[in-house]
This record gives structure tokens, C-alpha cells and sequence, in this order.
């Protein structure tokens, strides 16, 4: 077991991890802004009384979703399979 390949691997799940949470707080952080100063916007009707604002706050879930779907894939299909491979008891 190398120290240096589990740094690397370490290295590599702090960068999926901080990547998807800027994504995270991208989109959060996007929604609060369009709340707070395009209020006119967000109380547009989308269909019938949905307003754009439910829709998009209903996005933002969805996008917590998707992005913990992306990790929850990439640790399982890369992640896991190097630690199996490092800690010596194969694939």
C-alpha cells in the first residue's frame, strides 16, 4: 500500500467533492439571488398557477439529487474499486 497512491486518491475525491458542491451552491445560490432581486420574474405563471419560482425551486432539489446521484456513481464505480484495489483485496 503506497502512501503516495492514497494521497492521489484522496486528492482526487476532495476535487469531485468540492466540484460538486460549487455546483451545489451555484444553483442555490443562483435561486436566492433570482428570489431576492427578480421577484416580478419569479412570480411569473409558467402554466396555470405554477409560477416560475416554484419551478425553479423545485429544480434546485432535483439538482441536490442529481449531483449526490453523480457522486454516489463515481464512488462506487471508481472510488471503491481503488481502495479495494489499495487495501490488497482486489477488484
Amino acid at each position: 500500500m503506497s502512501d503516495g497512491a492514497i494521497a492521489r486518491l484522496a486528492a482526487r475525491r476532495w476535487r469531485i467533492a468540492l466540484w460538486l458542491t460549487a455546483a451545489m451552491l451555484a444553483v442555490y445560490f443562483g435561486f436566492i439571488l433570482l428570489v431576492a432581486f427578480a421577484k416580478p420574474l419569479m412570480g411569473s405563471p409558467v402554466a396555470g398557477k405554477l409560477t416560475l419560482g416554484i419551478l425553479l425551486g423545485v429544480l434546485v432539489i432535483v439538482a441536490a439529487w442529481v449531483l449526490t446521484w453523480i457522486y454516489v456513481h463515481w464512488a462506487n464505480r471508481h472510488y471503491d474499486a481503488e481502495v479495494r484495489g489499495l487495501s490488497g483485496r482486489g477488484a
